[in-house]
């Protein structure tokens, strides 16, 4: 579009015949004319290389013709998702090995060069698994032995690979038999336990049954083991994932909700990356801890836990005794009274698993940057399921391999980005980040150095309804992007239309949660970074029904919502890649950590502690991000037709990105958060007690939560100094953007 590349249209000038010309000067009429007409001719071939190079085809047409027609392709997502759900595929296994190469030969395919990167990493597998339920009252005696299957439905296309499924299981449980009787303890969150206490239900020896939702697995587990607690089971309710129950109620194949059957697993492992290599990549010949090493860092569970389905969770709940739990730890409609217990339900839990080093393998594809091909702009996604993984993760892979096709298609028109695009499929996310993690520690210091910003997609779709996370220098250009994507449920608006009308606003969230791989990016070396989705929660979660007939008929039917989650990604990664001057916003993120602490105002004014140190740094920050941007407009302003051609100029842009790319890593701190040193971003992290929740300030976060129990001087001082510990490192981003030594 709009002409030819550069390099058609140099080619007649380099091979014009020299002696030709000069003949021509000397034999034409001797004179004048001759000579003018060869200076006319010289002077003309100058000026076609000055605007052929100065002028190429703009970025601004092919990023158009980007999101164009043609170019989006709804079957070729659909082609490659069902490819890419044929069979379960768990990390480590050989059929995830072959969805690796299906990665690598499409984006081949795709004239995209691509590469897989190995690590041998600690996984766990189930060996065998034991769960009985005895009920000791005078008018059941019965024991019931859960057979721990999920059920194939009639007419299941996928029923000849079933067998393939894992049994279901936690990966990282602790093996182990225990015996106990039943508590109830809802969704087994901190203030679940406080208020058991309050009803003076003690926890201590009896095994934990709590429902899914609200918070991480693993921090279940955790809370139970804290509470006094064996073992933990964790069912799938109906209320939340069955439709909430009721007369006539439907459930997969006929409706979107999870079966009877069906059960939620996934891991619990607290921490990111292989367990056995904190901090250092997992290669066949490395140092490794030793399980009992590994346990005492407390990411490992301390107590055995399994997952059931609703059907399970129901017969364990009708066993339970006691006092009658609060309205909002009921289940659905025609579901039993809950009660808290103890008892007299009895369970028999026994697990046994294998822990295991497995090769994992992560498949890039490269697009180098024409200008600046050391910056990099990361798309990243991971391929490993728990199962068939539809939505989590292939929605977000075939969402990844058409970026790429698209941009195949672009780079035959003649595009070529300025900086280097990496497409990143991830391997082995579902048992703790751990492809992401590894990558990012063996190439520590490149990234933290060159990464311009990491773009995730994890669940591409499960459902309408847009959303988006960010660091807030990136908040405009996300908002810009939505803005050139129709919606693909409402053709007659876009994107960022049905995004600010809808609900729960155009709030764009922030990447404090560990639920995904931004989390390396961010919170370890401090990369700008995006994670973005359609739809949200979703009823077949982690479970053997989330699987291509699921999407087709309730996730995406047409696929059109995939093509507007490939439209948006794409976009937001051509400008990062071919923007002169790096699209950032800090002036956003000033106001937003102001906001953020303004929230801390009611918790610590009482307590004698002072914000104004975190309030002062804000505004340096402010006024570094003000100046910034005015000497952007200066550069944009004082440019000339000719001077891009300046060394100069260019030396001032290039400097200028660096700061940009650098002051997010100026958030982080050697030292990490307190008690959890591999979170090094003191603005951006998980929550203490839930690994899926996002906390601004996490460091502060923590230690007033702690101080709030203790309630001592010291306590309070703690706070004091993490508060200051934040004001450093938004200081130090604030000299960062000036980019003056002081």
């Amino acid at each position: 579009m709009g002409g030819c590349s550069p390099s058609q249209n140099e080619e007649p000038f380099l091979n014009l015949d020299k002696k030709s010309m000069l003949k021509s000067s000397t034999t034409t009429g001797g004179g004048c004319a001759a000579t003018c007409n060869t200076i006319l001719v010289v002077i003309s071939i100058f000026v076609s290389i000055i605007v052929l190079t100065t002028y190429p085809t703009p970025k601004s047409t092919y990023h158009n013709l980007y999101t164009s027609l043609p170019f989006s392709d709804n079957t070729s997502i659909s082609q490659n998702l069902f490819s890419l759900t044929r069979r379960p595929h768990v990390a480590g296994t050989q059929a995830n090995a072959d969805t690796a190469a299906y990665v690598l030969s499409t984006l081949s395919s795709y004239t995209v060069p691509s590469h897989i990167t190995s690590y041998q990493v600690s996984l766990t597998y189930p060996i065998s698994r034991i769960l009985t339920l005895t009920r000791p009252s005078p008018d059941d005696t019965s024991t019931i032995k859960f057979d721990l299957r999920q059920e194939i439905y009639t007419g299941d296309p996928y029923s000849d690979v079933a067998g393939e499924v894992l049994p279901t299981f936690h990966a990282y449980a602790k093996s182990g038999t225990v015996a106990g009787q039943v508590i109830y303890v809802n969704y087994g969150r901190v203030e679940d336990y406080d208020t058991l206490k309050a009803m003076g239900v003690n926890v201590s020896g009896s095994i934990a049954l709590a429902r899914y939702g609200q918070i991480f697995r693993g921090d279940i587990v955790r809370h139970a083991y804290d509470a006094g607690a064996v073992a933990v089971v964790v069912f799938t309710d109906t209320k939340d994932y069955g439709g909430g129950g009721g007369e006539g109620s439907k459930w997969f194949p006929d409706d979107k909700w999870m079966p009877p059957s069906g059960v939620q697993v996934g891991t619990v492992y607290g921490g990111t990356g292989d367990p056995t290599t904190p901090g250092w990549t997992s290669t066949s010949d490395c140092e490794r801890l030793s399980v009992d090493e590994v346990e005492m860092r407390g990411e490992l569970p301390l107590i055995p836990s399994l997952p059931v389905s609703a059907a399970d969770g129901d017969a364990i709940i009708r066993s339970i005794g006691g006092q009658v739990a609060g309205d909002d730890w009921q289940g659905g409609i025609n579901a039993p009274v809950y009660r808290v217990g103890p008892g007299p339900g009895f369970l028999n839990l026994s697990y046994t698993g294998t822990q295991v080093v497995a090769t994992i393998q992560n498949v890039f594809g490269v697009i180098e940057g024409s200008e600046e091909p050391d910056r990099f702009v990361l798309l990243g996604n991971h391929r490993d399921a728990w199962t068939f993984g539809a939505v989590d993760p292939n929605s977000g892979t075939a969402a990844l391999l058409e970026v790429a096709r698209r941009l195949g298609k672009l780079k035959k028109r003649g595009w070529r980005p300025r900086r280097t695009i990496i497409f990143c499929n991830w391997d082995a996310e579902e048992y703790g980040l751990v492809g992401s993690t590894e990558w990012v520690e063996e190439n520590r210091e490149m990234l933290a150095s060159r990464v311009v910003a990491y773009l995730n997609v994890d669940c591409a779709v499960s459902g309408a309804g847009f959303h988006a996370s960010a660091t807030p220098q990136l908040d405009e250009l996300l908002k810009q992007a939505a803005q050139k994507v129709q919606d693909p449920d409402n053709s007659s608006q876009t994107m960022y239309d049905s995004w600010i009308s809808s609900n729960d606003s155009s709030k764009i969230g922030r990447l404090g949660g560990g639920g995904s791989d931004y989390a390396p990016f961010v919170q370890h070396i401090g990369v700008p970074s995006v994670d973005m989705f359609y739809g949200g929660g979703y009823a077949v979660y982690h479970s053997m029904y989330d699987d291509f007939i699921w999407m087709k008929k309730f996730g995406d039917p047409m696929f059109h919502r995939h093509v507007a989650v490939a439209s948006i990604w794409g976009l937001v990664a051509l400008k990062l890649a071919d923007e002169e001057i790096l699209p950032f916003n800090y002036v956003s993120y000033a106001q937003d950590l102001q906001a953020s602490t303004k929230e801390f105002e009611d918790e610590v004014a009482s307590m004698g502690i002072s914000l104004i140190p975190l309030y002062s740094s804000i505004e340096k920050l402010k006024k570094s991000a003000i100046k910034i941007n005015q000497q952007i407009k200066v550069i944009e302003e004082s440019r000339f037709w000719l001077s891009s051609l300046w060394k100069k100029d260019r030396m001032e842009v290039r400097e200028l990105n660096d700061r940009f790319l650098m002051a997010e890593r100026a958030f982080t701190d050697r030292d990490g958060l307190l008690g959890r040193s591999w979170y090094k971003h003191l603005i951006y992290g998980p929550s203490k007690h839930d690994d899926y929740g996002s906390k601004s300030f996490p460091g502060i976060d923590d230690a007033i939560e702690k101080a709030k129990i203790l309630n001592t001087p010291e306590s309070w001082h703690s706070v004091q100094h993490e508060i200051w510990r934040v004001a450093r490192v938004v200081t130090d981003a604030s000299l960062v953007l000036s980019g003056k030594l002081t």
